[in-house]
């Protein structure tokens, strides 16, 4: 087994991007961020691959793990082909100790993001703990007698006075953050500079938002679904999603993608309802140093 470390996105883009793409729907997350890299428009906050860690572990017959990381956010890992390699992991985690990289997780399917989290934390001497069970799904069409609530419309400038607290809201609920907004306003006009940020209202008044993100070969991601607890158990999260879902294949993506926490059950149940099929079971790990 090789470990091949990388400075340059693109040829990392180069050397990963078909085998990531064997699996599209699954590797939303890491495919997204390759094609960003390569791109090389958007070096927005964590977009920037200079501080990005990438690495393949590969033998005679090829690359068989890939790994990427975009700080703060977790490692991200793909066994090609979904066959988990037990020697590929411990040449990976060989590598990561050999350059000194800390890793705070691990984000990947069930079976490897658990073998790399015992054979990780096995040679640091620290503990691992499972922060999120995950379930990521696609949908290839808009179940029919969705019941449509509300109106549909992209953020605007002028929705500042709520998009920052809807934000911290959904980072609150989906990572277990603390909901405070910040004072650098960039980050938040971010997401409406994109036109890729839609809300729903309801009479006029904001009730739902839903994002489209990481656009690929055939597959576009939906990420921060939020809906204010004020405004839920009325429908407006499912008419939000369904309809952002529509507007990414009316624009000639085959499929759309999303995560989910399986801890959430309303949540599942509002995507299954819309048309969403359970593609693959993903764990976020995070590393706890021991004190003993």
């Amino acid at each position: 087994m090789r470990f091949n470390l990388y400075n340059d996105v693109k040829l990392f883009f180069q050397d990963t991007y078909d085998i990531l793409m064997r699996h599209e729907a699954q590797n939303l997350i890491p495919l997204g961020n390759v094609i960003i890299g390569n791109e090389g428009k958007d070096k927005t906050d964590w977009r920037d691959p200079a501080n990005w860690f990438m690495a393949t572990v590969s033998d005679d017959t090829g690359i068989r793990l890939t790994a990427i990381m975009t700080p703060p956010y977790n490692l991200t890992l793909y066994a090609t082909d979904n066959q988990n390699d037990h020697e590929a992991v411990a040449c990976l985690i060989a590598g990561i100790s050999k350059n000194n990289f800390a890793l705070a997780g691990v984000m990947a399917e069930n079976t490897l993001a658990e073998s790399f989290a015992r054979a990780y934390t096995a040679d640091k001497g620290t503990k691992y703990s499972i922060n999120k069970s995950q379930r990521i799904y696609e949908l290839l069409k808009v179940n029919p007698g969705i019941s449509s609530v509300g109106h549909l419309r992209a953020a605007q400038e002028n929705d500042m006075a709520f998009i920052p607290y809807w934000i911290e809201g959904f980072n609150s609920d989906c990572f277990g953050t603390a909901p405070s907004v910040h004072r650098d306003a960039e980050r938040y006009l971010y997401h409406i500079s994109t036109g890729k940020l839609f809300i729903l209202t309801d009479n006029g008044t904001p009730v739902s938002m839903a994002n489209i993100s990481r656009e690929m070969r055939s597959v576009c991601g939906v990420n921060y679904v939020y809906t204010p607890p004020y405004f839920r158990g009325k429908g407006y999260a499912t008419s939000c999603v369904a309809a952002v879902s529509r507007i990414i294949l009316e624009r000639g993506f085959s499929k759309c993608v999303l995560y989910t926490d399986l801890a959430n059950s309303t949540s599942n149940s509002i995507y299954q309802k819309i048309g969403y099929k359970p593609i693959c079971d993903s764990l976020e790990i995070k590393f706890n140093p021991t004190f003993d």
